[in-house]
């Protein structure tokens, strides 16, 4: 007789195996591992690319080249074969004239020369770069064609890299589609989040929105405005695309053109640089751009120095009487003492300094060297 209980977990576990099938079966968690797949590949390739640079510099520093995909496929070439043809080299470049330059400096190099196990170590290193490269192209590709089918709205709005890293952030469609204007503004900006809330620095106004070409360029004033903007329409577009199925991205974009129109119009230039400096040097010094109160017109009479030394103060003995304060009634303590801490003085210390302070023997303290009671310093000797 087959025992109950085993039966039972056996048919409890075949149930969470359907549950987890079911959960996965969408293709938003293949688009959400292949875009941070994405992301990762791209930071190790950018330093794969530097290194090779650096690397390939000391054998041909020469030569330079800003395509990094051209750069990689000659350096692989000239690892295979230290004089390559023309026709390699213009098959490569594309470039009568560049082609030709790097064939003449290939004798006349200033750097080392390559060979032995040196040239197979380079050419394994660029060919894995090389693999990381064609891996980014596979994969760009898939994410453009999976945010078109999942986030159609969303990726005819901002762009298909974006709508994948927004689902990212998220974690779902579901959760995405649910969140408002404001989270889905600042998705991709949590620690800059985090760090205004904690110590309270300058908020963020954006996250992974600022990948937009329209908020890249825009001016400094309104780049938060429009990440607002975009996000208000992503909220409606998101909705669109995880419970309507419906395509109003069109209407959306008109609509939202219209807008960043109007607000690139409404927003005044601001002056160059040096007409700023010139128009601020009667306030600070020699146009630095900040504001001095004291230089301002019309304001020296109550903020200049000389003004606010005959005000009294702390420091000097104006609105003291008889060695006292006239706001506590306490004996005047001297400038650099510490304040007086009342009942925790002792009487004989209360008198002693009474007497000091008497009328008759009455004296600046600040003219000390150490001020009042205070113990000199102890003398250091060497």
């Amino acid at each position: 007789m087959a025992d109950p209980f085993e039966e039972l977990r056996e048919k409890a576990i075949a149930a969470a195996k359907s549950d987890i099938k079911e959960a996965y079966a969408s293709e938003e968690f293949a688009l959400i591992q292949s875009i941070d797949a994405y992301n990762e590949t791209a930071k190790s390739y950018n330093l794969a690319y530097e290194r090779l640079s650096e690397w390939y510099g000391i054998y041909y520093p020469e030569i330079k080249i800003g395509n990094p995909q051209t750069f990689i496929g000659l350096a692989m070439l000239m690892a295979e074969n230290q004089n390559p043809t023309r026709e390699q080299l213009l098959s490569l470049l594309k470039d009568e004239k560049k082609a030709d330059s790097i064939l003449s400096r290939l004798d006349t190099t200033m750097g080392r020369k390559l060979g032995g196990e040196e040239k197979i170590a380079l050419a394994g290193f660029a060919n894995m770069a090389y693999r990381m490269q064609s891996a980014m192209a596979v994969m760009e590709s898939y994410i453009t064609a999976a945010s078109k089918r999942l986030l159609p709205n969303t990726s005819y709005l901002t762009d298909t890299m974006i709508a994948a890293e927004l689902l990212s952030k998220a974690g779902s469609m579901e959760r995405l589609a649910t969140m408002p204007a404001s989270t889905i503004q600042l998705l991709g900006a949590e620690k800059a989040l985090f760090k205004h809330i904690k110590y309270g620095s300058k908020p963020p106004k954006y996250g992974i929105l600022f990948k937009l070409p329209v908020i890249t360029a825009a001016k400094k004033s309104v780049k938060g405005k429009m990440a607002r903007m975009y996000a208000a329409k992503l909220t409606i577009a998101l909705k669109a695309d995880y419970y309507t199925k419906n395509f109003i991205a069109k209407e959306l974009k008109e609509t939202l053109d219209k807008s960043v129109e109007r607000m690139k119009a409404s927003t005044p230039d601001r002056p160059e640089r040096k007409e700023r400096n010139a128009d601020n040097r009667q306030y600070g010094r020699g146009g630095s751009g900040k504001f001095n109160r004291f230089n301002k017109p019309g304001r020296q009479d109550s903020f200049n120095r000389q003004n606010r030394q005959n005000r009294p103060n702390r420091f000097n003995n104006h609105g003291k009487q008889d060695g006292f304060n006239r706001q506590d009634n306490r004996p005047d303590r001297g400038r650099w003492q510490k304040p007086d801490r009342g009942n925790r003085r002792d009487s004989s210390h209360d008198n002693r300094h009474d007497n000091r302070h008497d009328q008759k023997n009455h004296h600046d303290h600040r003219d000390q060297p150490h001020g009042g009671n205070r113990r000199p310093p102890k003398r250091k000797f060497r």
